[in-house]
């Protein structure tokens, strides 16, 4: 089964889906490590020289032509369900979960990291609060459509395992 992480950046989809793979003994795809590999360049650079709607296609692409084996964990970007049919593509071909947090929480955990995430080099404190929850507005109907729906603040490798068993 392939199981597709989805979720605002910060909560979780890399380091939680490494340890589910693991534990399932499944392959792990860091989808945003397959395009840095494919451009020859970092995402923030990318970004910059080539913009959002190139970036968003050779996102599409490179999600919708990777050959993925029998069993998977995926970790999309946090932009990527909410574009084209990517949700609706995702869920025709496994299992998707979107990593559920709440923009304070999601705010914490971006603060040191912001540099290399394009969309917010220039936010700190209450703006990077503010720009997250507007984000989250625009993003939850596209990853509530997901197949499961789990809470991201204390979310395990082995709480993730059970959730998909039970679902």
């Amino acid at each position: 089964m392939i199981i597709f992480l989805t979720g605002f950046m910060g909560c979780g989809k890399t380091t939680l889906g490494r340890k589910l793979a693991a534990r399932l003994g499944h392959e792990f795809i860091d989808l945003d490590y397959v395009l840095e590999a494919q451009a020859g360049m970092g995402i923030p650079q990318y970004f910059l020289q080539f913009g959002e709607a190139h970036f968003r296609a050779m996102e599409s692409r490179v999600l919708k032509t990777m050959d993925y084996p029998k069993n998977a964990v995926v970790s999309t970007g946090g932009g990527l369900p909410c574009f084209f049919d990517h949700m609706a593509w995702m869920n025709r071909q496994g299992k998707t979960v979107y990593i559920k947090l709440s923009p304070k929480t999601l705010a914490a955990r971006l603060e040191n990291s912001r540099a290399s995430r394009p969309l917010l080099h220039d936010k700190h404190g209450d703006a990077l609060i503010a720009f997250i929850e507007e984000k989250l507005a625009e993003r939850e109907p596209y990853y509530t459509q997901a197949s499961i729906i789990a809470d991201g603040l204390s979310l395990t490798a082995e709480k993730m395992e059970e959730i998909l068993k039970a679902g």
